[in-house]
């Protein structure tokens, strides 16, 4: 596998840890040219340094991209290191935890200018550059974003708004060649500490995952550089999330039920 991606320029964001490290790493892995993007520079160092053990055509943009001169930054500093741009994955974001009654509007707003707007911020300036490429953009989304979940409102919702973007950009870009990917990832180990938003807008940790049902971050980064090879629309990651998305668009009341009937797991593995 390595060196099927050699002279390819890869910006993934959210890349310092978890599901974007994976990804970055194993895009380096096949030789492709990596611009890692985070908030917090030691993390994003210590990415770069796993890149390098590959090659060290790799850099860091330390910027938030849920700001429209953040998203600027990064397709900028991009094309002044590379001149191209191949593949954006959109991975950044920000998880929350709360039932609706309880959650204060600003959690919503958060989200979604993390997971919404910190996709939409760096794919506009990067969709010229794409189109000369014939490249990828690909969105991580969520299997809370085939159907709302309890608890996960805010993220959930933020999570289906990526397909719209999706959709819209795989029309309008189908003259220019691009491909869009759009990833629904099932549960997932996480990074020792990572936080989700609480429903007053504090940060709380969330607990590790581990269990035959938690994929690891290598295998969905796995996922996605399939999903690039194969310029797939759609990938819908395990079986219980190609099962969920088979239910929930032939049998959404069934699907209720079944949740209905799980609350208690749900409150659990939302922890």
């Amino acid at each position: 596998m390595s060196g099927q991606l050699n002279g390819k320029v890869a910006i993934i964001t959210g890349s310092s840890r978890g599901i974007g490290r994976a990804i970055a790493l194993e895009l380096a892995e096949m030789g492709a040219s990596i611009v890692l993007n985070g908030r917090d520079a030691g993390r994003l160092a210590e990415t770069e340094a796993l890149i390098r053990q590959h090659h060290n055509r790799v850099i860091s943009v330390c910027c938030d991209v849920s700001l429209k001169e953040g998203g600027k930054e990064l397709i900028d500093r991009t094309l002044e290191a590379f001149q191209q741009i191949d593949i954006l994955i959109n991975n950044v974001g920000v998880s929350m935890r709360g039932i609706v009654a309880d959650v204060s509007p600003d959690v919503f707003k958060t989200v979604f200018d993390s997971n919404v707007l910190g996709t939409i911020n760096p794919t506009i300036p990067a969709l010229p550059y794409l189109r000369e490429t014939k490249g990828s953009v690909v969105f991580i989304s969520s299997l809370a974003g085939i159907r709302g979940l309890p608890l996960l409102s805010a993220y959930g919702a933020s999570k289906m708004a990526l397909r719209g973007i999706a959709e819209s950009i795989r029309i309008e870009e189908a003259k220019h060649g691009i491909h869009v990917g759009l990833i629904y990832v099932a549960m997932t180990e996480i990074s020792h500490n990572k936080e989700a938003i609480g429903a007053d807008g504090s940060m709380v940790v969330l607990d590790s995952r581990n269990g035959r049902n938690v994929q690891s971050t290598k295998s969905v980064a796995k996922a996605v550089v399939r999903n690039i090879k194969r310029r797939k629309f759609i990938s819908t990651l395990t079986r219980l999330g190609k099962l969920n998305a088979f239910l929930q668009a032939r049998f959404p009341g069934l699907v209720e039920r079944i949740i209905l009937m799980n609350i208690k797991k749900f409150e659990e593995g939302s922890k």
